[in-house]
């Protein structure tokens, strides 16, 4: 399997970031590691080899990021703030700075789809519902999408800006990106078993706004055995992609 590794220097975050590509063709996916994961998430929790068969093919191709979670969600005795203006600097990192290597990786402009699990689905959530002009779709699994949970409800412009529950919910039903949204795949899934119930309650919340605006997505749940748990979002991935790649 084609794997590259590399470090860049960010300029929003001021810092050296690592990015993850593995593979070499195909539906390319932007993807976000679990709460204070690194671009290596994916591969020592074994989501690379599980989804192996896809990516040796050249059905698919995963660019991973680092996350910068020990400094905005995993931060709690830290200025809130601050917590949230880091997480502003980390999408405006992603789309200034991340973007431009898919394109180049791509030799040429992409639509990735950007994904992940738990925190890397609320990432991504925020990204592809701010931006759905840079991304094909997305997928999340077992993601929260209400930020302030992570601030104690405490809530600024950041925080409304990172939460989609927030700021769809404000969303006036003829905006632009209503259109947008459905011309893309939009798929979340939940679990009923251990630990969802952490998350599940957001995913509710945004199944009933995109409903209530006319936003076509797939909002799946699953059984209550179905933890939150890297077990789990293997056998997600491995029925969700199919189905992406199905409609590529």
């Amino acid at each position: 399997m084609r794997k590259i590794e590399f470090s860049h220097y960010s300029h929003h975050l001021n810092r050296n970031m690592n990015i993850k590509i593995y593979g070499h063709y195909g539906i390319t996916f932007l993807i976000f590691p679990c709460q204070d994961g690194m671009s290596d998430d994916f591969e020592i929790n074994g989501m690379i080899s599980c989804l192996s068969n896809f990516i040796e093919s050249g059905q698919i191709k995963l660019v991973c990021v680092d996350s910068i979670d020990y400094e905005t969600y995993s931060n709690k005795f830290g200025n809130y703030e601050h917590r949230a203006y880091m997480q502003e600097k980390y999408v405006q990192y992603i789309v200034d700075e991340v973007m431009p290597i898919i394109y180049e990786e791509n030799q040429g402009f992409t639509l990735p789809y950007v994904s992940g699990c738990s925190m890397g689905a609320t990432q991504a959530s925020i990204l592809f519902f701010r931006r759905p002009d840079l991304f094909r779709g997305v997928l999340g699994l077992s993601g929260c999408y209400e930020i302030s949970y992570f601030w104690n409800n405490w809530c600024n412009h950041d925080i409304y800006n990172n939460s989609p529950v927030k700021f769809l919910r404000q969303i006036p039903n003829d905006h632009p990106y209503i259109h947008l949204y459905n011309q893309k795949n939009i798929i979340f899934c939940v679990g009923n078993g251990a630990w969802e119930h952490l998350v599940s309650w957001s995913h509710y919340q945004l199944k009933e706004i995109l409903e209530s605006k006319g936003i076509n997505a797939w909002m799946d749940t699953w059984g209550d055995d179905v933890a939150h748990h890297w077990y789990w979002w293997e056998k997600q991935y491995q029925y969700f992609i199919p189905k992406l790649i199905e409609n590529y």
